[in-house]
């Protein structure tokens, strides 16, 4: 296998296992490296110009984060995403996001990182740039909300719905419709609606679960599987 070589905006990590594994992250929820890919660890040492140690400390820390799975018997491959996974990302998100959002707007907290990430969303040369700015977007309202376990909860979440919502434009590109619907979630929240932006967030979560579900075989290529990859 040829790891795809990561993109030169990023910075290299402090150390040998976070340097791995943050462009194996990158590679990962841009489609450099697809669902199902494998990831054997002498290549990916090789690639990287490190020992095997940090490589298999980098691909538990994405397995714990369900972006790689580990199989005994097959090794390490990336997570495929299924309309199963999916639902349960969104669902979770749906229970969770809307009340951190009306709690930041209440703090009246400063949504200059939002506003940021929108304009990087708008200017991504393609949809998984696109699916890692509206990630920073969503983290930008709720990580201000004034609940670290909330936040933390969230953002074990912020790469498995970035991964989904990668796949799901590449078949149902939707991102100008959802570029609207976050201008105007941020202008709710600037105008201290917090209840206001509380709605049309969830509206926001609940209309994309809605449209990928319904097109779950054109987007995932399986039916509704609810297990996950073994």
């Amino acid at each position: 296998m040829t790891l795809p070589r990561p993109g030169a905006s990023l910075t290299p990590a402090p150390s040998r296992t976070q340097y791995v594994l943050e462009h194996l992250r990158h590679a990962i929820l841009t489609g450099q490296l697809a669902p199902g890919s494998p990831l054997v660890e002498t290549e990916l040492a090789a690639a990287f110009g490190v020992s095997k140690t940090p490589v298999r400390e980098a691909l538990k820390t994405l397995a714990g984060r369900d972006l790689v799975v580990m199989n005994e018997y097959k090794g390490a491959s990336v997570r495929t995403v299924d309309a199963g996974m999916a639902r349960s990302v969104y669902e979770v998100r749906l229970l969770l996001e809307p009340e951190a959002v009306h709690r930041t707007v209440v703090a009246n907290a400063d949504l200059a990182a939002a506003h940021a990430a929108l304009t990087r969303a708008d200017e991504a040369p393609d949809a998984a740039e696109r699916s890692l700015a509206n990630r920073d977007f969503h983290r930008a309202l709720y990580q201000p909300c004034g609940n670290p376990l909330l936040v933390r909860m969230l953002d074990n979440l912020r790469d498995q719905a970035a991964l989904v919502s990668s796949v799901a434009w590449r078949s149902l590109p939707t991102w100008d419709r959802e570029a609207d619907e976050h201008r105007a979630i941020l202008a709710r929240a600037e105008e201290g609606d917090a209840e206001g932006a509380k709605t049309l967030l969830r509206e926001h979560i609940e209309g994309f679960m809605t449209r990928m579900l319904s097109q779950a075989d054109r987007i995932f290529g399986t039916g509704e599987r609810t297990t996950r990859d073994r």
